[in-house]
C-alpha cells in the first residue's frame, strides 16, 4: 500500500484502496486516539491531576462514539484484519494519537488542550488528505463525512483553547 506522501513535490496517492480498506484504518485510527487518551487519563488520575485526567476521559469518550460510529459504518462489510504494524501512517503512530509526552505529571491543562487539538488536527489532515487523493466515489463520500466530524472537533477544541486562555471555565466543567 503506498504511503500517503505529505511531500508537496512528490505524488500523492491515497493511503487507502477500498471502502473496507478505509474502515479498517478508521477503526483503527479512533481504537488508538480512545487507548491514548484512556492511558493520559489514567496517568493524570494516578498523580492527582483531576481537572486534566477528566479533560483526557472525556476526550477518550468522543473517541470510542467515533469508534463506535466507524464500526457501524462497516458492518455488514468484510473489513480486511491488518495486523499491528502493517498500518501505513503518515507518522510513526495512528493520526489521532495523542502525544505521549502528555503523561507528564505537571501538565497543565492549557497544554493538556493543545496535545488534544494537534491530536484532533492531525486526523482532520488524515481524512482530508483521503478526501484529496482518492478516485473512489465512495471513500470520497465517506472520507469527507469523517473530515467534517473531525473539523468540528477541532473547532471545539480551538473554542476550548480560547476559553481557557482567557481564563473562563469550558463547556465540560458544568
Amino acid at each position: 500500500m503506498p504511503y500517503l506522501s505529505m511531500d508537496p513535490y512528490k505524488e500523492r496517492t491515497s493511503p487507502v484502496n477500498s471502502v473496507e480498506e478505509f474502515l479498517a484504518y478508521s477503526i483503527k485510527l479512533e481504537e488508538e486516539a480512545v487507548l491514548r487518551f484512556d492511558q493520559l487519563a489514567d496517568a493524570m488520575a494516578s498523580v492527582g491531576n483531576k481537572e486534566v485526567g477528566m479533560l483526557f476521559r472525556r476526550l477518550a469518550g468522543y473517541s470510542r462514539l467515533h469508534l463506535s460510529d466507524a464500526r457501524a459504518r462497516a458492518g455488514f462489510r468484510d473489513i480486511p484484519t491488518i495486523v499491528p504494524g502493517s498500518f501505513h501512517w503518515p507518522d510513526i503512530e495512528s493520526p489521532e494519537t495523542a502525544a505521549i509526552w502528555a503523561t507528564d505529571p505537571q501538565i497543565g491543562r492549557g497544554q493538556a488542550l493543545e496535545i488534544a487539538l494537534d491530536a484532533e488536527r492531525a486526523g482532520l489532515e488524515y481524512y482530508t488528505s483521503i478526501v484529496e487523493t482518492t478516485t473512489d466515489p465512495e471513500i470520497l463520500m465517506l472520507a469527507r463525512e469523517f473530515a467534517k466530524e473531525e473539523s468540528q472537533h477541532v473547532a471545539e477544541l480551538e473554542k476550548w483553547v480560547a476559553l481557557h486562555a482567557a481564563g473562563k471555565p469550558l463547556p465540560i466543567d458544568h
